[in-house]
């Protein structure tokens, strides 16, 4: 089907992807990159922006994503009238800080030491806040797709999640407490733990739920 093969694609692209850059972070080789890409884009420090990045920052807390999600159970079980599906957005999605940690654990980066505009403890890599978005606004988008019925739609859905994930991340290296490979990392990250759910719960409803599985295809 469809849709598998393009599973099967975003958990290779992601996985590669993943292991590529943490070699690269683990010999230090690219170093001078993220120091190249921080100070570009803390380079348009304002005010007015700080306070953006901020905002964007505090939407990708676990807390608030917790808070939120309250609201997307019950949009996907009281209006989309989703019930199986609900267990997909909790293994994602509650799922993700947990794998976060146990990845931090293992690499145990230290963050960044050169313009902090907030502080904040832990390791570094990957970013927790670019897990966690990607995770949450992908299965999201994932799970609202074949209920937009036309194709403007269904672009908007896609570039509304786009948007959030990109400046979740963005944030992070712009308040000086994430490497833009931690970032980078984070997507990649859940990017192949969402297909590897996404997958697995396809498989689940081709054996049996076959109507279903069909029409999201």
């Amino acid at each position: 089907m469809k849709l598998n093969r393009q599973l099967v694609i975003g958990f290779l692209v992601s996985f590669v992807g993943f292991i590529a850059v943490s070699l690269l972070v683990s010999a230090n080789h690219i170093v001078r990159l993220d120091g190249h890409i921080i100070s570009f884009i803390q380079g348009t420090e304002t005010a007015w922006l700080t306070t953006i990045m901020k905002f964007f920052t505090f939407i990708g807390t676990i807390r608030f994503i917790a808070v939120l999600s309250l609201f997307v159970l019950f949009f996907l079980l009281k209006v989309l009238k989703h019930r199986l599906e609900i267990l997909i957005y909790l293994a994602v999605v509650f799922s993700t800080p947990i794998l976060n940690r146990l990845l931090k654990l293992y690499f145990e980066r230290a963050r960044p030491d050169l313009h902090r505009l907030i502080e904040i403890g832990g390791y570094s890599f990957p970013s927790g806040h670019a897990m966690n978005a990607f995770s949450f606004y992908s299965i999201l988008a994932f799970l609202l797709w074949r209920h937009v019925p036309t194709p403007a739609g269904r672009v908007a859905v896609i570039l509304f999640s786009g948007f959030m994930i990109a400046a979740i991340g963005t944030s992070r290296i712009y308040l000086g407490v994430h490497y833009p490979s931690d970032v980078i990392a984070g997507y990649l990250a859940s990017g192949f733990w969402v297909t590897t759910v996404i997958w697995v719960f396809q498989r689940y409803q081709e054996r049996h739920f076959p109507a279903m599985a069909g029409a999201q295809n």
